[in-house]
């Protein structure tokens, strides 16, 4: 709470924790020669001591630091306690994880900074300059290239790849070929959709549209390819990973530059000045992956039999051989490179080839394009050892609280029902707790607070995500455990939220559906996608995939009852003021 001071108190109090110190203290007396010139003042070289370099670096790494370890340390403490207290099994290479979490912390660090100063700066030039320089048409394209470009750096998209061996091709064949033989095309597919994403939201802040008509000529594909890919016995294996494919591509390097390059069009011809300006991309760019990976999953399903793929894959084990490309660290510095190096070359060519502007500041600009490269290898190299690791075992011991396990003495530990309490319990939370610790949904509750003058507060929006989030992921747990069809909860939750979406105002729409996107960051989606299918194959399920889906469409529902509810008592207030005003007229 604010408290109110006396100025004359601010003055003395200021006073007492000043110094004045004489600026000739600072600089060298004036040194003539002979003939009376000045001689110019050499400086010598500076030195710095050890503690000089801890004081002034101290506070810019530390704080950096200080934002990643509130994202991973919290969880995985959860983990390693819920594992060894309620599940009571030991946590198994226990100083490997340690190291590779340490290791996410360090890369996420040092890649968010190298993000900062080396990828956005290209977009708010290129942002601010296009429009000026060249037609609508030319900056919608590359609009679309930089949608595609940024798919392939996001962190997320490593994880979702690394995940290909666990699926069991006899189970989910189709599954297990998108992940494996066709996961260039997948990730091919997925930036397509987020490059359309970023045209139709760079139309949309030029032409003013509203959100609502997109959303909803999104979903009636999306929505519909998932019936057909329902009615079939195999495709409707694969409706988990496209959906969770939604949620990967939202994450720390397609917003800032997306929406770096959209608002600054949209600035240029003079059209960026409302409040919701930069909202909408990131819904768009969650749905329109959806379509793509369906539609490859049917593509596929016409070429290649379920049969030709199971025995394929049996060949390739029998010849497997082992390459040092393969092993780590050399296969995380491949794909750290071939996330970030294509993506600055085509940046740095738009910038020069098209543009023909000179690069500002480039000591600065390729400091921040190493940091970037590093930090990626540093992160792959943990989500390897650490991230994936932790979430996988924790999720192959939670089924053993209510179900037998073959590596797990004793199981089930409990009851069924109250083992799977603890097990939807355990799901709940760390949706909660994960939401809470993302930094772009803290960002997302001031900018909200701000928009709306106070009405829609900050810890109202994040404790509605969370909420969500954490509601989100038990119900993907629950379709884990009972092998419920994703389709059987998607399609009524996206039905609802479209009926609420009618009935809301723009500004609670446009807040709602981004939403979804903020909350499944680089921490969040490797630790919940190990989780996930670590849980499936301990439940002997088909497919672990679905829990990111079911973790975005929660927190629109409950923003979107949220924003009904605060219109309903806005309204009711102002009717209350309106009739207290007629009585006071009346009287008069």
């Amino acid at each position: 709470m604010a408290h109110k001071i006396r100025f004359g108190d601010f003055v003395r109090e200021v006073s007492l924790k000043q110094n004045s110190l004489s600026y000739n203290s600072l600089t060298p007396a004036p040194v003539v020669d002979e003939s009376g010139e000045e001689i110019p003042y050499r400086p010598t070289k500076l030195q710095l001591r050890g503690i000089d370099m801890y004081r002034l670096l101290g506070p810019y790494v530390g704080l950096r630091l200080l934002n990643q370890v509130k994202a991973v340390v919290p969880l995985a403490l959860y983990l390693f306690l819920f594992q060894v207290f309620i599940l009571r099994q030991n946590v198994l290479e226990h100083g490997v994880i340690t190291a590779g979490l340490l290791a996410v912390i360090l890369g996420l660090m040092i890649f968010l900074e190298g993000l900062k100063l080396g990828l956005m700066p290209f977009g708010e030039v290129i942002g601010n300059t296009l429009p000026k320089k060249s037609r609508l048409e030319v900056v919608l394209f590359i609009a679309f290239l930089l949608g595609i470009g940024v798919t392939f750096a996001e962190p997320a998209i490593g994880a979702l790849q690394a995940v290909g061996s666990i699926v069991d091709v006899r189970k989910a064949p189709y599954l297990y070929t998108l992940l494996n033989n066709w996961s260039g095309s997948l990730v091919l597919v997925v930036g397509i959709g987020v490059g359309l994403a970023a045209v139709l939201g760079t139309m949309r802040f030029l032409n003013g549209w509203s959100l609502k008509p997109m959303i909803y000529g999104a979903l009636i594909p999306t929505l519909g390819l998932t019936v057909f890919c329902m009615m079939d016995p195999e495709l409707n294996k694969i409706l988990g990973l496209a959906w969770d494919c939604g949620a990967v591509t939202t994450g720390p390097v397609t917003v800032p530059l997306v929406l770096s390059l959209g608002i600054g069009i949209a600035a240029a011809a003079g059209k960026g000045n409302s409040s919701l300006s930069g909202f909408g991309i990131v819904t768009l760019a969650s749905l329109f992956p959806i379509i793509g990976v369906m539609g490859l999953a049917i593509y596929v399903s016409m070429i290649v039999s379920p049969e030709a793929i199971i025995a394929a894959s049996q060949v390739v084990v029998e010849q497997a051989g082992t390459s040092w490309l393969q092993e780590t660290p050399y296969v995380e510095i491949l794909s750290g490179a071939r996330s970030i190096v294509p993506l600055v070359l085509f940046l740095f060519l738009v910038l020069k080839l098209l543009l023909r502007e000179k690069v500002h500041e480039p000591g600065i600009l390729i400091y921040g394009l190493f940091l970037a490269l590093i930090g990626m290898i540093v992160f792959n190299v943990g989500l390897t050892y650490g991230l994936a690791k932790l979430g996988s075992q924790s999720g192959s011991f939670v089924p053993a609280a209510f179900a037998q396990l073959e590596n797990v003495a004793g199981s089930p530990l409990y009851t069924y029902s109250l083992g799977v309490f603890i097990a939807l319990f355990f799901a709940w939370i760390l949706g909660f707790g994960a939401t809470l610790a993302e930094p772009a949904l803290n960002a997302l509750g001031q900018t909200v607070e701000n928009l709306t003058n106070g009405v829609f507060r900050k810890s109202m929006l994040m404790m509605a995500v969370s909420t969500g989030v954490g509601f989100g992921i038990s119900l993907g747990v629950l379709k884990i455990i009972f092998e419920i069809p994703i389709s059987y909860f998607l399609l009524p939750g996206y039905t609802l939220a479209i009926v609420l979406t009618a009935f809301s105002s723009e500004e609670f729409v446009n807040v709602a559906w981004d939403s979804a996107g903020v909350t499944t960051g680089p921490v969040t989606v490797p630790l919940v996608l190990a989780m996930g299918l670590g849980f499936g194959n301990a439940v002997q399920a088909v497919e672990g995939f679905g829990i990111l889906s079911m973790a975005s469409i929660c927190p629109i529902l409950s923003v979107l009852i949220m924003g009904i509810w605060i219109q309903f008592k806005t309204r009711r207030a102002n009717l209350k003021r309106v009739n207290i005003l007629k009585g006071q007229e009346a009287v008069a």
